[in-house]
């Protein structure tokens, strides 16, 4: 049985292919999105984005782009050249409410988590309801990640992505 280190280590990657594949997918097709019901997802790229690319053991060159209006071709170069993203700024709507939060790659943690507005707490009877509303609006960033890669999975192991995504991905660095 292989140590947890070799593994992390092994399958480090796939956590990165996944936010350069979102980050693709939501430039390019953010219709083909869906949630768990078959809706259309309101995603979209958040403020900032971190790219990096190991050279060797010693060596990673990392490239942060961020701001409300930041250029992101920077980012398509980083790509180019072989870099990877590792954390990406992400804003979530559904329906009237809105959620922005920070994924990163390597490990998936969840940063900079900012729910929905709750009512305010006016008594010590309402502080427990209160927490539940946060857990539940905090389990939805949480179901949204899961349901997300768990449709690039899908989409990374079929014959798609070889012979439909990638050469999509190709195109759009090029363009």
């Amino acid at each position: 049985m292989l140590d947890i280190s070799v593994l992390y280590n092994k399958y480090r990657f796939l956590g990165h292919e996944f936010l350069t594949w979102l980050w693709f997918t939501l430039e390019n097709e953010p219709k083909s999105l869906m949630d768990a019901e078959e809706m259309p997802l309101l995603l979209a790229v958040g403020n900032r984005i971190v790219l990096e690319v190991i050279r060797d053991e010693n060596t990673v060159e990392s490239v942060t782009i961020k701001g409300d209006d930041a250029d992101l071709s920077e980012g398509i170069v980083a790509i180019r050249k072989g870099a990877l993203v590792t954390e990406i700024s992400l804003l979530f709507k559904k329906g009237d409410l809105g959620w922005s939060f920070t994924l990163k790659g390597e490990n998936f943690n969840i940063t900079g988590l900012k729910t929905p507005e709750t009512p305010p707490v006016e008594s010590g009877d309402e502080t427990e309801g209160a927490v539940i509303d946060k857990l539940f609006l905090s389990a939805e960033v949480v179901t949204l990640v899961g349901d997300l890669f768990q449709s690039f999975v899908r989409l990374r192991i079929s014959e798609t992505w070889k012979n439909e995504t990638v050469p999509a991905i190709k195109r759009w660095l090029t363009a």
